[in-house]
This record gives C-alpha cells, structure tokens and sequence, in this order.
C-alpha cells in the first residue's frame, strides 16, 4: 500500500494545477477579479453549470472550452481515483485480518501478549528472538499497526472480554503475559484466563505494589512491577556493576553470544540417570549447568559433579545458543523403535 501517498499526492497537485491554471486564464483573458476567476474555474470543473458571471469574449470562450475539457476530465479522474483507492483499503483491511485469522488457526502451544505498551513490546521482542509462537492483542489501532510493521502476528481487540481470548486460541496457548494499562484490566485477564484454560501459564505486570497478591489468588503464576525491578537494577549497577554487567550478557546478549536456558529431561531420555560428570556438558560443550530444578519442584543450585538427573528433571544452563540446542537434542526422549 505504499503507493497509495504518491498516488494522492499525484492528485492533489493535478487539481491545484488545473484551478490555478482557469484561475489565471480568466485572469488574463477576461479581467475577471481573482475571486470571480477562481469561482468561475470551479463552477466550471465540477459541472455545475451556473451562469457566466461575466460576459465572455470569443477568446474567452475558446479557453473555457479547453478548460472544460482536461478540468472534467480531471475531476472524473480524481472521482475514479479515490474509489479505487477506498476499493483498494477495504480489501487489503478484509483480506489482511482474514489472513491473520488464519495464522492464529494454525497456532498451537503459542503465548498471548496482551498490551502492546512499553513492556508489552519488550515481551513480544524476546519472544520474537526466542522463536516462540505468539500473538499481540491491543486496543489501540496504532500499536497494532507497529506490531505488524514489525512482522508480528496482531490483532485490534479488547483482551478483557472472553471473546477476544477465545479467537486469540486461548485454549491452545501454551501462556498469557498481561501488560495491560491498569492493574484492574490485567486482573481481569488473568481471572477470565484462568477460567477459560487452567493449565495456562499467566504472567501478569502491576503498577501497585499492593496488587500482588490479588493477582496471585486470581491464578497469576508470575507477577511484576516494573519499577521496583528498575530500581533494584539499578541500585545493583551503582553497588555491584559487574554483576549487572553479566545479567545483561546473559539475558541482553550485549557483547557476549551468551544466553541461559531451561531444558526438560524427558523421561525416555537415555542420559536420565546419569550425573553431571558423565554428561561432560562443560568440557564436550561449553555449557555450564547452574540449577537443577527436581521433578517435585525442589530447585538445587550449582550442583555437585555427582548430582544425577532424572527423567522430569529440569536443568538450568548457560552456553552460547548452539550448545545449548545441542544440550536440548540430547535430553529429548529416545525414539522408539
């Protein structure tokens, strides 16, 4: 649609060029005052068909008659124009949300963002990076727009109505993150969440310190103020700078391809079993396994070289992207034959 200005902006200059040219016509040609020339042009072009306001010489006559011919044509130009162009807008709107629909259809496993705000955008981002399926919810037509600008799936709704959750496939996601404006909007979401699917995984932003706990009694597993969270981070920089530096190597990839990750044992793994010593994860990979998070939830950091891992067993770990994929790979389960 990007012809769409230089296509209006080619019309605009050719009606301007073809009122100031009878303008200046009638002018010249017949005297007329400025005004009465440029009434005259304009009557004139858009058939209207009133009566001279002056009397018109032969000369006159001929110039009107030329007038008549390219200011008509002109205008019908224009007329055609914009409809083609209106034509043109409402089927790239139609046919553009019927292939988001279609995208949303096809998604399964995926998270839903809803808020396109400052911190809805930092989510979409590192979802985006991640590779992870998802799908942007806003009211606003424009936040909307840069979403798609930025090559994500989005649609303009109103994320506290069970309806818009239901068309983003709710019940198919994988998680729901709440960046909503107001804690009450992100409350909202999380109960109409948590009622429409119980095993979703719901993170929700608060404004108010106080908020917390309702949102955790609504169902939210995650919840985050983002200012307390800048606070502390900064208060660390100032005290601790290199211990910031590093989060922000391992979570900002600023300056290192460094990235921490989680990754599932399954339980026909055929390194289930076996201890972080025999794995050699460090020294054949280069990644490093910070945590173990057991299968009955208890989580134990920097684990001995004798901790064995189990079948549900999560490892927390640390390495460049393609080391860490390789880890993944391994831990899947063993195909069965």
């Amino acid at each position: 649609m990007d012809h769409i200005p230089r296509r209006l902006g080619f019309l605009a200059i050719a009606i301007a060029f073809t009122l100031a040219s009878g303008t200046l016509g009638f002018v010249v040609i017949e005297g007329y005052p400025p005004f009465d020339a440029f009434y005259m042009t304009l009557t004139t072009v858009t058939t209207v068909g009133y009566k001279e306001l002056h009397d018109l010489s032969r000369a006159g006559r001929i110039f009107n008659s030329f007038l008549i011919f390219f200011g008509v044509t002109t205008i019908f130009f224009a007329v055609g124009l914009v409809t083609q162009t209106m034509v043109e807008l409402e089927l790239h709107q139609y046919f553009g949300k019927r292939r988001v629909r279609k995208m949303i259809q096809n998604l399964r496993n995926h998270y839903i963002v809803c808020g396109f705000g400052r911190v809805g955008r930092g989510a979409a981002e590192e979802l985006a990076a991640a590779g992870a399926p998802f799908v942007v919810v806003d009211r606003s037509e424009e936040r909307v727009a840069r979403a798609l600008a930025a090559g994500m799936t989005a649609v303009r709704a109103d994320a506290t109505r069970d309806e818009t959750l239901r068309e983003v496939g709710i019940e198919r996601a994988r998680g729901l993150i709440a960046t909503l404006s107001t804690d009450a909007d992100n409350l909202f979401v999380i109960l109409s969440a948590r009622a429409l699917n119980p095993s979703l995984k719901l993170s929700a932003r608060i404004a108010e310190e106080e908020a917390e706990q309702k949102m955790r009694r609504a169902g939210a597993d995650f919840v985050f103020a983002p200012y307390n969270l800048v606070g502390h981070r900064m208060a660390q920089a100032m005290m601790r700078p290199h211990v910031a530096q590093f989060i922000d190597f391992t979570t900002k990839n600023i300056g290192l391809d460094v990235g921490i990750e989680q990754v599932q044992v399954a339980e026909r793994s055929e390194f289930a079993s076996r201890s972080l010593e025999q794995l050699q994860f460090r020294r054949e990979l280069g990644v490093i396994v910070l945590a173990i998070r057991r299968a009955d939830g208890s989580m134990h950091f920097n684990p001995p070289a004798d901790a064995v891992i189990g079948g549900g067993d999560c490892l927390i770990v640390m390495g460049e992207p393609e080391n860490l994929r390789r880890v993944e790979r391994m831990l899947m389960p063993v195909p069965s034959s």
